[in-house]
C-alpha cells in the first residue's frame, strides 16, 4: 500500500468522524430521531425486483362460470395480493453451529555429503586438512525441519423470533409478491431497526394475512439499533481506520 493511498484513507476517515462528530455534538441530550415514513420505492438505491418468469398463461373462464383460470381462490380473498397491501411477516431465527478443526504437519529432512578437497583444492594427506581445521568426510552438511500445528472453532448460536408488517411493493408476472418492511421502536436513547425484505408466494401467505419468515424468498433481514448503547460498542474511527490499514 502506497503512502498516497495511506494518506487518502486517513483524510476520508477524519472527514467522516468530523462529520459524525458535529452530528453527534448538534443532538446531545437528544433521543436519536426516528426516520419519517416514505415509500420504499422512492428511497436511494431502491431497485426494482427482476427474476425468471415462467410463461403467461391466459385468462379463460366457461360462459355462466364463476371460475376463472387466473382465480386464486373460488371465493374473495383478504390476504395481501396487490400493491401496497400489508401483511404481518413472522420473522423466526433459530441457528446453531458448532465445528471444529485441528491440523498438524510436521517433516524433518537431513542430508550430510563428504568430500576429499575444499573448492577443488585436494588435500595430499590428512596434515593439511587439520592445519584448515576442515573434517574431509563432512565437509557438507544439511538438515532442514518444518512444523506446523493450526487449530480452528466455530461455536455460533443465533435465536430471534419478532413480527413486523411488510408492504406489498411490487407484483412480479408470475403473480409472486415482492415485499418490505421496517420497523423502529424507541427505548429511552437507543433505537432498535427490524427491516425485511423478500419475494413471496400468495399461496404461502395464511389465511390471517401472516406468513413466516421461511417461507421468504431471496430474505434480507436486519436487526439492529442505534443510540447511546451502540456507540459504546462500535471501536472509534481511528480505531477503524488503523485496522483497515495496518498488515500486522
Amino acid at each position: 500500500m502506497n503512502i498516497a493511498k495511506i494518506a487518502t484513507i486517513l483524510t476520508l476517515a477524519a472527514t467522516l468522524g468530523a462529520c459524525s462528530t458535529m452530528d453527534r455534538l448538534a443532538n446531545v441530550g437528544q433521543a436519536p430521531a426516528l426516520t419519517a415514513i416514505a415509500d420504499p420505492t422512492t428511497t436511494a438505491g431502491y431497485q426494482p425486483v427482476r427474476m425468471p418468469m415462467p410463461e403467461p398463461i391466459a385468462d379463460t373462464y366457461q360462459a355462466n362460470s364463476l371460475y376463472r383460470t387466473s382465480a386464486k381462490g373460488f371465493f374473495k380473498d383478504e390476504r395481501a395480493h396487490r400493491v401496497g397491501d400489508i401483511l404481518t411477516v413472522m420473522v423466526t431465527i433459530d441457528d446453531s453451529a458448532k465445528i471444529n478443526n485441528n491440523t498438524q504437519r510436521t517433516r524433518n529432512s537431513t542430508n550430510s555429503a563428504g568430500m576429499g578437497g575444499l573448492f577443488g583444492a585436494v588435500f595430499s594427506n590428512a596434515t593439511d586438512a587439520a592445519k584448515l581445521n576442515v573434517d574431509p568426510q563432512a565437509a557438507i552438511d544439511f538438515s532442514s525441519g518444518i512444523q506446523d500445528a493450526g487449530a480452528g472453532s466455530v461455536n455460533r448460536s443465533e435465536a430471534l423470533e419478532t413480527s413486523v408488517a411488510a408492504v406489498v411493493t411490487q407484483v412480479l408476472p408470475n403473480g409472486n409478491l415482492v415485499i418490505e418492511g421496517r420497523q423502529e421502536v424507541r427505548v429511552n436513547f437507543e433505537v432498535r431497526d427490524l427491516i425485511v425484505a423478500g419475494i413471496v408466494r400468495p399461496s404461502d401467505i395464511q389465511a390471517n394475512n401472516t406468513i413466516p419468515s421461511t417461507k421468504i424468498a431471496e430474505a434480507r433481514i436486519s436487526y439492529g439499533g442505534r443510540g447511546q448503547i451502540t456507540d459504546v460498542q462500535q471501536p472509534r474511527y481511528g480505531q477503524q481506520a488503523m485496522d483497515a490499514i495496518l498488515p500486522f
